[in-house]
C-alpha cells in the first residue's frame, strides 16, 4: 500500500515580478511592516497593490498634495505583468526619483513615467506622465 505524501502548498511569486513570495516582498509593505527603501520598490509595491486591489495602501503611498479622495478600482481589470524600463535617482540617498515602467493588463498596456518624492522619510507617488511609445 502506497503512502500518500502531504501536498505542498503552492507558493506564488510576488505580482511585482521579483522572484520572491508576495508575503516576503510587497506584502510586508502592504501590511505596513516596512517602508519601501527606494522609489522602484514603492513602484513595484503599488503595482502589486493594484493587482490585489489594496486601495488603502495606494492612498497611503500617494503624495498628500496629489492624492485623490478615493479610488474606483475596476474589479474586471486583470493586471498581467510589470516591466521596469528605467529609473532615475530614487535611492535611499535621494529625495526624488522617477520610474518608467510598462504594466500589462488583459487587453493592453500602460506605459508611464512616475515621479516619487520622500515625505517624512517615506517614498510616495506624486504623479506620472505617459511617454510616447
Amino acid at each position: 500500500m502506497a503512502t500518500k505524501r502531504p501536498r505542498r502548498q503552492a507558493v506564488s511569486t510576488c505580482p511585482c515580478g521579483l522572484a520572491e513570495t508576495y508575503e516576503g516582498c510587497c506584502g510586508r509593505f502592504h501590511r505596513d511592516e516596512a517602508a519601501a527603501p527606494t522609489a522602484e520598490a514603492l513602484m513595484r509595491s503599488r503595482y502589486s497593490a493594484f493587482v490585489r486591489r489594496d486601495e488603502p495602501y495606494l492612498l497611503r503611498t500617494w503624495h498628500p498634495r496629489t492624492r485623490p479622495g478615493r479610488l474606483d478600482l475596476d474589479p474586471g481589470m486583470r493586471w498581467t505583468g510589470l516591466e521596469i524600463l528605467a529609473t532615475t535617482d530614487g535611492t535611499p540617498f535621494h529625495t526624488t526619483g522617477t520610474v518608467t515602467f510598462r504594466a500589462s493588463f488583459r487587453g493592453g498596456t500602460l506605459h508611464e513615467r512616475s515621479r516619487f518624492e520622500r515625505v517624512d522619510g517615506a517614498w510616495v507617488y506624486v504623479d506620472g506622465d505617459f511617454p510616447a511609445a
